[in-house]
């Protein structure tokens, strides 16, 4: 759990009990390790440092600005899908150079702006986006520096909402028709297609899908420099899956013995655009338990975060380790199986307040015993936890704290009630 380990019986985030920070901030509260998240970035580095390849940050995975600015500090560029997030990255002290704009469906201002703030590459995704990004280059006469996103059509990796690599989803151009693409802008005036991207899906948990996905790769860089293309990247995107369950997820070193092989032979300049395997298991999610009752021979555990505050359980039947911040006694420490049978627990659903079936983080989970008030942490909810955190059910959103060492930072302040509201009492304040 890198830098989230119980010492007596508590939680610590690096040196701070967990139960002191509830008690200051309130619940529910996303904890941030700046350790972990330097730690996992450096494992990255120093994974693929042979090709001083151009690490660009998730900025989709959680943008806070606090985090953002760690990673700029600590030489990290930026992978940006809106114009929001590419001014979050600008705001934590990228430069163009260093950010690559993604996304499926980016806007003419969108264009504009990234075009004006000299991004490093555009991943474009169809053809219509290649043609319309050419016209919007000329008309602020300046050159779009271009990967063709490429579909590679390999087997299902992952949960079928986030795999973005087999047939029939929204994301790259097929495989079977990206050479035509190319071929369609050769010698373009302001479009300049330097590079091929893929991203293969998240989390993905083998390196076998970057194997195929690079030779894959590889011989389209050829076919497109025949073409008159001058390629000079190559984009493998991110996806690297994190210790959800326990120790399941490869070490980068082992999706790096995959890539840079095929980026050697090309001469290519890598660029990776990981974001949870940096900040996924850098956060957690703590929560307070408000009652327990039991229907239909079933136990539950109502506590104060719910689906607005991490919507993964429901929405990808995703899993997340979850266990009291302060060990009841007699209980043990985590376990390294939360499937398996755990002697003095007693399984329960773990849901929140929100008016839904589906407002759940766990479902038939073996716990100790909880009384009201106690305190439980969901683990490895640094990634896509706030960031698609909502106001559903007019919920403010939580809180965030960035932990260094003893020294814990408000980084981002709990929602009110009037945050909820403002808007448009601003807009109807002329009625």
């Amino acid at each position: 759990m890198d830098f989230f380990q119980y010492k007596s019986g508590v939680l610590h985030a690096e040196s701070i009990p967990v139960h002191t920070l509830a008690e200051r901030f309130g619940t529910p509260l996303y904890i941030y390790s700046r350790a972990t998240l330097a730690r996992h970035l450096t494992q990255i580095q120093e994974a693929f440092a042979e090709a001083d390849p151009l690490i660009c940050y998730s900025v989709k995975s959680n943008g806070n600005l606090a985090l953002a600015r760690e990673m700029a500090r600590l030489g990290s560029g930026f992978d940006v899908t809106s114009g929001g997030e590419m001014y979050r990255a600008i705001l934590a002290g990228a430069p163009g150079r260093k950010i690559v704009f993604a996304g499926v469906g980016k806007s003419k201002a969108e264009l504009a702006k990234a075009l004006q703030t000299g991004v490093f590459l555009f991943n474009v995704e169809s053809e219509e986006e290649l043609h319309f990004l050419g016209e919007v280059a000329r008309e602020v006469n300046l050159l779009a520096p271009v990967a063709l996103r490429v579909n590679p059509d390999l087997p299902p990796k992952t949960h079928a909402k986030t795999d973005t690599s087999v047939k029939g989803v929204k994301f790259g151009l097929d495989i079977e028709t990206v050479l035509d693409v190319a071929r369609g802008v050769v010698g373009h005036s302001h479009l300049r297609v330097i590079g091929l991207h893929m991203h293969l899906g998240s989390p993905i948990l083998s390196a076998d899908p970057y194997r195929m996905g690079a030779a894959k790769g590889e011989h389209l860089v050829g076919e497109l420099r025949k073409m008159g293309h001058p390629i000079t990247v190559l984009n493998m995107g991110g996806g690297f899956g994190i210790h959800y369950r326990k120790q399941e997820a490869l070490p980068a070193a082992a999706f790096a013995a995959e890539i840079l092989p095929v980026v050697k032979r090309l001469g290519c300049k890598l660029v990776l655009e990981p974001g949870r395997f940096i900040v996924g298991n850098a956060g957690i999610l703590v929560s307070k338990v408000l009652y327990r009752k039991e229907s239909g021979g079933k136990k539950f555990v109502i506590q104060d975060a719910a689906m607005n505050d991490l919507i993964r359980p429901t929405l990808y039947d995703s899993f997340h380790r979850i266990w009291p911040v302060n060990l009841p006694k007699g209980a043990s420490s985590p376990p390294e199986d939360y499937e398996a049978e755990i002697p003095g627990t007693k399984k329960v659903d773990v849901v929140g307040p929100v008016c839904e079936s589906g407002d759940f983080l766990a479902k038939q989970r073996s716990l100790p015993p909880l009384e009201q008030g106690d305190l439980l942490a969901v683990f490895s909810a640094g990634a896509y936890g706030m960031a698609m955190a909502s106001n559903y059910n007019s919920r403010p959103r939580a809180a965030e704290v960035l932990v260094d060492g003893d020294t814990a930072r408000l980084a981002r302040r709990r929602e009110t009630l009037e945050d909820l509201v403002r808007p448009e009492l601003e807009a109807m304040a002329d009625w």
